[in-house]
Order: C-alpha cells, then sequence, then structure tokens
C-alpha cells in the first residue's frame, strides 16, 4: 500500500513464500466478516463516504464512486488469487457493511499489512482496539507471517496510539501514495511474530 514498506525485509525460503500465498487464497472468513464481493460496491461504498472512515485512509480508491469500488474490489479478488491480498467486509445481513479489512500481504518477506475501518456508530467501544489485536494474531497464525508492518498519517493519532500501546516499533516515515497520484507522509510501525502476545 505505501511506497518503501516493509523497511524489514528477510527473503523467505521458496515453500515458505508458497505456503504463506496457499494460505492466502485458501482465507475466506475473518471472524464475523466475509470476503468482499463485487455486488457489495453500493453498500461498501456508502461505508467509504463517510468523513470519519475515508478521512485517514489513504488505500482507499479516488474519486470514490460506485465503479472505483467496484473495481477495488475486483482487483483484490486478482490479489486473492495470486496470494497477495483479500478484502473483507462486515456484514450484518440488512444490506449495510459496518466495517472492512484490507490486507496487503508479501510472501516473499512472509510479511503483511491491514488497513481498515468501522462504521461510526461502531467507534468509541473499544472493538477497533480488540479487533486489530485479533486480525493481528490472525495474520501471524493463520497466514504464518513472521512480521507485520502498519503505517499511519501524520495527524492519525488514535492509530498511533494503538499501534504505540501494543508494543509495536516505529520504525520512521515513509511517503504513501493514494490511488489518484497525490502523497501522505506516514508513520511506519513493525512487529515480528515472535514478539506478539498470543492472548490478543
Amino acid at each position: 500500500m505505501a511506497d518503501g514498506i516493509p523497511i524489514t525485509r528477510n527473503p523467505a525460503a521458496p515453500e515458505r513464500e508458497a505456503a504463506i500465498r496457499a494460505a492466502v487464497r485458501g482465507a475466506v472468513k475473518l471472524r464475523e466478516s466475509r470476503l468482499a464481493r463485487p455486488e457489495d460496491a453500493a453498500a461498501l461504498l456508502a461505508l467509504f463516504t463517510d468523513p470519519a472512515v475515508h478521512a485517514p485512509i489513504y488505500s482507499l480508491p479516488r474519486p470514490l464512486t460506485e465503479d472505483t469500488v467496484r473495481a477495488f474490489i475486483e482487483d483484490h479478488v486478482r490479489q486473492r488469487e495470486a496470494g497477495e491480498g483479500l478484502l473483507f467486509v462486515t456484514d450484518p445481513g440488512d444490506g449495510r457493511v459496518l466495517g472492512y479489512s484490507d490486507f496487503q500481504i508479501w510472501p516473499q518477506w512472509a510479511a503483511g499489512e491491514i488497513a481498515g475501518a468501522l462504521h461510526p456508530s461502531l467507534h468509541g467501544q473499544g472493538t477497533g482496539t480488540k479487533g486489530a489485536a485479533q486480525t493481528f494474531t490472525w495474520m501471524f497464525d493463520t497466514l504464518g507471517l513472521d512480521l507485520i508492518c502498519e503505517t499511519a498519517s501524520l495527524q492519525n493519532t488514535i492509530t498511533q496510539r494503538m499501534l504505540d500501546g501494543m508494543g509495536f516499533t516505529r520504525m520512521g516515515q515513509v511517503t504513501s501514495t493514494r490511488p489518484d497520484g497525490t502523497t501522505r507522509d506516514s508513520l511506519v510501525w513493525e512487529m515480528k511474530s515472535a514478539d506478539w502476545p498470543r492472548q490478543a
């Protein structure tokens, strides 16, 4: 998603890389979330257009339209087939999407990143931090990653506090390029599997 990440790049053995790609291809569910489908475009657009959702996230399609969101979903379908990405949506079954999780996986380095957001109605309930911790555990244990790399804008103090509080290590700053070509400065954190507390 961002340029120049992960910062730490330890080449994975070919069999390890293949196992990670297979795990990504085999992923169909993330707790209460399911894989996004092209027909989710309208509901996902409704989530994305809320400023509380899209303002801090540089990797969303721009401009935000139903067509660009559908293309975003379809691109993630291709990423999953390559073992390099996943897109999950939280679907309560009433036509809405209440959250999403966007995974970028680098099998060659046994590393990954996640971006995501919850509907504003779910903010402030502690569900975001708890869900993030569970997702990081899933990335390490189910996908078989050695490293998670996360970014946040300089203004996104909520995510900064969350990652610092979870024990992620600050690795510096990179420039993130949005889909429309504009850029954003991002802080970078990393966490190794061996250092991650599994009680999450």
